[in-house]
């Protein structure tokens, strides 16, 4: 080393040791916040990006100023990502001590740690009534035409044929995004797939192209809008034409999810992203936490500032059901979606020695059916042993060459139960649900001859076993069976209501088909498909991830047909035209086949041929929330931090959760009756007549006045009032109903719940 060199690395190690700020800012720990600013004043935020940036730097101590534009001591820049669109704010990387001095700094709101979230068809459009002869919605709607969809999600496999353009026009004039694909063999962005982008925290450490190495985003953007693709199948199982909601619409991809989780600061800069870009829809595959208040959730902030750009936010409701109180994503200006079933079953039938048989469903429907005829069946679980029950533990004389009756380990673990069994010598698995899990059952991609089956089945063949000292059982496969039933039924996983931010809003608010649904795969590494190894193009997945994909693209299909209506206008469509009976014509049913509550369900079972033409609206605008902000009570600062600008709620008439002008109502109801406002739009016939019909339990009574609504012309706005009291006593269980606005063409249907209270 030159002594010119070796003088300039002496002072600079004198320097470091002798201020021991600095010393203390390079050797620390560096963790992930987002910093939460205040909003900035009209001319400020017209400065644009470059201004922002140096903005956001203004908050760093001076030790991190230092470094914030190089990659700092570890390996990485102070500021990760400037948010200027959905967010006021940045993500970055400070020690303990900054972060407390930026929290200290005047206009810093607050700081977030850096959080991680999970990642929460060709029978599907048939199913909701989307066919290429219907010309009363599909076609008419163009496919989507125009519309584009942004996905959130672990990117997309770009040469996939559910991403061909074929049919599809060029993107939109005004469309900004960018396409980050180079090079990709066989495919990459063409006007199916007009942008594409990957954001990777420096936690995440991921800094490739948006090409999806987890199959789930490939799955959900197909799910949204892929193309029409005939003979699509998983191994000759669920075959037929595949293709999106909206399958002529636009897709932007913006990777924020790794194959196991999605950070929260790239989530905020792929929303931040999608809305700078011009994105007409977004879908958002990702669960949240059930209970975090609005003002501290960044994704529903952000959701907030996207619905006031007139963007749809499509979100899941997440899969911790069927515990109440666990939905999440539960803003009211989002769409918040729950996960039902449809009427097709990847059929298996078990037979017992007594000639007993049993319906299940399984992925894997080998043509050697070494299961076929009576084996031996064994029930580790007779022993009372948790980890007997669910085969995490066996033994190999006791499996060897039969069929093993396992216990469901939750909402995943079953392809593990039988690569278990497969180890230990098994010739086959019958997978039964646990009490909670009902009747819901999945086609896995098993590794042997297998049979998920319901609670109910379980039990009877446990008994069985029991009941005989040479019990015995066969697997037979019958492929893909159409008309299962009852369809459509919500699923045990999918999160319930009530919303416990704002319990006063029915969350979830739509369902639709999340159970067993085929869309496009990129195969992967880490997910294990069968026992053979060979990819796969499509495969079948189950989740409220997959259902808020359907209602992204049939909020898609609406928004080309109708590119005025506002997303609460949209959102009010799909929910007051939903089914809330099956295909025989009575009340849907939950997983253990009883009368879903609305808290299950949200309105109900989404019925987009219905949807385009709802006749009345009820509308909202971003103004129109903040009287409800404030009456959440969660103070001026709160009700500022999710509408980004200076709100004094003292100013503001506030108004309960229930007077909010939402599709759906729920009534705290105890000793006094109660009464609240709704408006709802005229988007039918311009002129029309609408009368009441009111359908609750008879000890609940409801007036509607006037009880008769007359309009004359197309975007004219009626208001009513809706009195809720107890007829008699009160009922600790609550109550639900509906509110029926009925034409001679349309029945506009809002529920009405009475949420039970402590005895």
């Amino acid at each position: 080393m030159e002594w010119s060199s070796m003088r300039w690395w002496c002072l600079a190690v004198v320097l470091l040791l002798s201020t021991p700020l600095l010393a203390a800012g390079y050797l620390q720990e560096r963790k992930n916040y987002i910093v939460h600013l205040e909003p900035r004043d009209e001319a400020a935020a017209a400065a644009g990006d470059a201004s922002v940036e140096e903005w956001h730097r203004s908050f760093l101590p001076q030790v991190a100023k230092l470094d914030s534009d190089s990659d700092g001591a570890d390996g990485g820049p102070r500021i990760v990502y400037s948010y200027s669109d959905v967010f006021t704010g940045f993500a970055a990387r400070l020690t303990d001590e900054e972060a407390e001095a930026v929290r200290a700094t005047a206009g810093c709101l607050r700081l977030y740690p850096e959080e991680f979230l999970p990642l929460a068809t060709t029978r599907s459009p048939g199913f909701l009534g989307l066919h290429l002869g219907n010309e009363a919605f599909w076609s008419h709607s163009g496919f989507g035409r125009g519309v584009v969809i942004g996905i959130l999600d672990t990117g997309i496999l770009p040469s996939h044929p559910s991403f061909g353009d074929d049919g599809l026009q060029p993107p939109p004039k005004n469309w900004k995004g960018t396409c980050e694909f180079k090079a990709i063999a066989g495919g990459g962005c063409n006007n199916k797939i007009i942008g594409a982008r990957a954001f990777g925290s420096a936690a995440v450490n991921s800094s490739a192209p948006p090409v999806d190495d987890a199959g789930h985003g490939t799955h959900t953007a197909s799910t949204a809008a892929g193309n029409f693709v005939e003979n699509a199948n998983v191994r000759g199982n669920a075959d037929g034409t595949a293709s999106g909601m909206a399958p002529h619409a636009h897709l932007a991809i913006y990777k924020v999810c790794t194959r196991s989780r999605c950070s929260i600061m790239d989530i905020i800069a792929g929303l931040d992203a999608a809305v700078k870009d011009g994105v007409d829809v977004l879908s958002f595959s990702i669960g949240a936490s059930s209970g975090t208040q609005f003002n501290y959730d960044p994704i529903a902030i952000a959701g907030f500032k996207a619905m006031e750009r007139g963007i749809v936010v499509s979100c899941a409701a997440g899969n911790s059901g069927p515990d109440p109180g666990t939905v999440g994503n539960g803003a009211p200006w989002m769409l918040t979606v729950a996960a039902g079933t449809m009427d097709r079953a990847i059929r298996t039938t078990v037979r017992l020695g007594n000639g007993d048989e049993f319906d299940g469903e399984s992925l894997f429907q080998p043509g050697n059916n070494s299961a076929a005829n009576p084996l031996p069946l064994v029930y580790p679980g007779a022993d009372g042993s948790d980890t007997s029950r669910d085969c995490s533990v066996l033994r190999g004389a006791e499996v060897t060459g039969k069929v093993v009756l396992c216990e469901s380990r939750g909402l995943n673990g079953r392809i593990e139960a039988g690569q278990t069994v497969a180890a230990y010598g098994g010739a086959g698995i019958i997978v039964m649900n646990r009490a909670a899990e009902g009747y819901t059952t999945f086609a896995d991609a098993h590794v042997l001859p297998a049979s998920h089956v319901s609670f109910d089945a379980g039990t009877k063949i446990a008994a069985y076993v029991n009941s005989t000292d040479n019990p015995t059982a066969s697997i037979a496969f019958k492929g893909t069976v159409i008309g299962s039933s009852p369809s459509p039924a919500v699923t045990f996983f999918s999160s319930r209501g009530p919303s416990k931010a704002s319990p006063g809003i029915l969350k979830p608010d739509i369902t639709g088909p999340g159970m067993n649904i085929l869309a496009a795969w990129a195969p992967s590494e880490s997910h294990t498909e069968f026992s053979d190894g060979v990819g796969l193009s499509f495969f079948v997945e189950s989740g409220t991830s997959m259902s808020t994909p359907h209602l992204s693209g049939i909020a898609a299909l609406l928004k080309s047909l109708h590119p005025d209506w506002s997303p609460a206008a949209i959102k009010s469509a799909i929910m007051t035209t939903s089914d809330a009976v099956d295909r025989t014509g009575v009340p849907i049913k939950d997983e253990q086949y009883r009368h879903a509550t609305f808290y299950a369900m949200g309105a109900g079972y989404v019925n987009p041929a219905l949807a385009f033409d709802p006749g009345l609206v009820y509308d909202l605008h971003a103004d129109d929330y903040i009287p409800y902000l404030c009456g959440l009570g969660i103070g001026d600062d709160g009700v500022k931090e999710i509408a980004h600008r200076p709100v004094t709620c003292s100013d503001v008439k506030t108004i309960t959760e229930a007077e909010l002008n939402y599709p759906s109502l729920v009534v705290n109801l105890l000793a006094q009756p109660i009464t609240v406002n709704r408006t709802v739009t005229n988007v039918g016939k311009p002129s029309s007549v609408y009368t009441a019909v009111v359908d609750m339990p008879k000890d609940v009574s409801v007036i509607v006045q006037p009880p008769m609504l007359r309009f004359t012309e197309l975007k004219e706005k009626q208001s009513f009032t809706v009195t809720v009291r107890w007829a008699g006593q009160p009922n600790v269980a609550g109550a639900e109903g509906n509110l029926k606005w009925v034409s001679d063409e349309h029945i506009v249907r809002s529920p009405i719940i009475i949420p039970a209270t402590a005895a």
